[in-house]
């Protein structure tokens, strides 16, 4: 604007003659013409660029939400730190946090075999020879074995490595893969990335995917949902598709209710891209069948869907008639291939922080592509690289993971029995938590097939709904909030996960220590029928 403004003042000076008068005057006119320009331009722009503060941040940031961390937990923090400085001041001696699938926070305790593995890769000097003599007792020598095959794969655990992972350990997931599906393919290692947990790998696949404004792109998402799925659609501009699982049928993911949804969004002028399937469910606890897994791949091949299959929660199957396919391995059987040109695009995730590891802050995990052409990696790989790599530890950690120790070897009886004494102690918790809230009156809570979670629904007087709404608040996040004034009890709304209309849930884990649960439960109990007689 202003140099062509300065080419049209150069011009007007070179007039000369019969048009000198009129020159001037147009020349006049220009120049206030260009001092009102400049004054706007200079006062729009210093409205422009204001101090940071909430009212300028990016909208979105503002609008994403992220109900595991949010009200309910900066309450019961507040009452954490209240009872650390003033102990016996609330009518309950400490905060539970059953918000979150955080297992070692409530005291699980780590594998050996994985930590003694972890700890000689971060002190390479422990695996010189003279000091393995002096510790022959404490580190046991597989373990001493695998350290040194990873501290060999690296020039030093605190250096960068390659933007995908770890070579070695890429191609100890795709040996995991390859003989937890027994479908008699090869795996490629290039088609792995490690990532900082499960939830940076479908962040970086979401936004690689996800156009952003001006494209009105859209994932299909179950509902209820964990929010992660919620929260990236609106960081990145793009829409969640809801289809909502039958609580009526066990969880369940009915192929019409997918059908009607993709439709219902398409004709909204929705660019419906993605189809998220959480198996096990999160925070429903169910687990799919083969036949629902076949209708989900056919339904994603058919309408150009990428199928995104959280497996994070694999290894926490509780129910002996529904054990865990992979969406990999039904894909494969029905013909499916990892080939450029294949008609299915699958991306599935995995992670450390669930299954019997609960390594959640040493944040581990990888993702796998599956039907996609070069040029696809290429940008998702552009996409790692500026983050440099997920952290050597946990990639380290995930390695272990996937391969542990196996039958002939020092570590696996041990690694046996630790696996073993977790899963078998977080199966009974499930069935107690669903037992003693199915006891309650006004709760409905099916038993979980599987994962870290229940979700139960409850019934809630009135009276209760009413006061929550002056409150501004859903009846469920209500609930929630006085549970953790009343007992220390930390739990998530199901609001905050989504639900059906005129339902009211929230999901609690199973994680506290054996010996404690029935106390969580017994604070739980107490305060529901509290409830129900105060607000009768």
């Amino acid at each position: 604007m202003l140099s062509r403004s300065r080419g049209l003042l150069r011009t007007t000076v070179n007039m000369s003659g019969r048009g000198s008068a009129r020159a001037a005057s147009s020349l006049a006119s220009l120049f206030f013409l260009t001092r009102t320009v400049i004054a706007r331009v200079a006062s729009t722009t210093t409205s422009k660029f204001e101090r940071l503060s909430q009212a300028t941040l990016n909208p979105s940031v503002l609008e994403a939400k992220y109900a595991v961390r949010g009200p309910v937990l900066d309450r019961a923090l507040a009452l954490k730190s209240q009872l650390q400085s003033n102990p016996g001041s609330l009518p309950f001696d400490s905060v539970i946090q059953c918000n979150i699938g955080n297992p070692q926070s409530l005291g699980q305790v780590p594998i050996t075999f994985h930590r003694q593995v972890l700890a000689l890769t971060l002190a390479p000097e422990l695996l010189s020879d003279e000091a393995i003599a002096k510790t022959k007792t404490v580190f046991m020598p597989d373990a001493v074995d695998r350290a040194r095959e990873y501290v060999g794969a690296v020039p030093s655990m605190g250096a960068y490595t390659h933007s995908q992972g770890i070579q070695l350990v890429r191609q100890q997931v795709a040996n995991f893969i390859e003989a937890r599906d027994q479908t008699g393919d090869k795996v490629n290692p290039d088609h792995i990335f490690l990532t900082n947990g499960a939830s940076e790998g479908v962040r970086i696949c979401m936004q690689t995917m996800i156009r952003g404004k001006g494209f009105q792109d859209g994932v299909l998402c179950p509902l209820p949902q964990y929010p992660l799925y919620s929260a990236s659609c609106t960081l990145m501009n793009g829409e969640l598709v809801p289809y909502y699982l039958d609580e009526e049928n066990e969880w369940g993911m009915g192929l019409g209710e997918l059908e009607a949804q993709l439709a219902k969004a398409r004709s909204a002028g929705t660019a419906v891209r993605g189809l998220v399937v959480i198996n096990p469910g999160n925070p429903t606890g169910q687990t799919l069948s083969e036949e629902n897994m076949m209708d989900v791949v056919r339904f994603c091949a058919k309408e150009k869907l990428v199928l995104f299959a959280d497996e994070v929660y694999q290894e926490n199957i509780w129910r002996g008639d529904r054990p865990f396919h992979s969406f990999r391995a039904v894909a494969r059987r029905m013909g499916y291939s990892d080939t450029p040109d294949s008609e299915l695009q699958l991306v599935s995730f995995h992670s450390i922080s669930k299954g019997f590891l609960g390594e959640c802050g040493i944040r581990g995990g990888y993702f796998e592509l599956f039907g996609f052409d070069e040029d696809i990696k290429a940008e998702l790989y552009k996409l790692a690289s500026i983050s440099l790599c997920s952290n050597t530890p946990g990639q380290v950690m995930t390695g272990l993971m996937v391969q542990p120790p196996t039958a002939g070897q020092p570590a696996f009886q041990g690694y046996e029995a630790e696996r073993a004494r977790i899963l078998d102690s977080l199966k009974r918790r499930a069935t107690k938590v669903a037992s003693a809230l199915n006891a309650l009156e006004g709760v409905s809570c099916r038993q979980s097939d599987g994962a870290l979670y229940a979700f139960p629904s409850i019934s809630l007087p009135q009276k209760f709904a009413d006061e929550a709404a002056a409150q501004g608040v859903p009846p469920d996040e209500w609930y929630c909030l006085k549970l953790v004034d009343n007992t220390g009890v930390v739990v998530v709304p199901g609001s905050g996960f989504g639900q059906k209309d005129g339902t009211w849930h929230f999901r609690t884990t199973f994680l506290p220590a054996e010996e404690e649960i029935d106390g969580v439960l017994e604070r739980l109990s107490t305060f529901h029928n509290n409830i129900l007689t105060e607000y009768a």
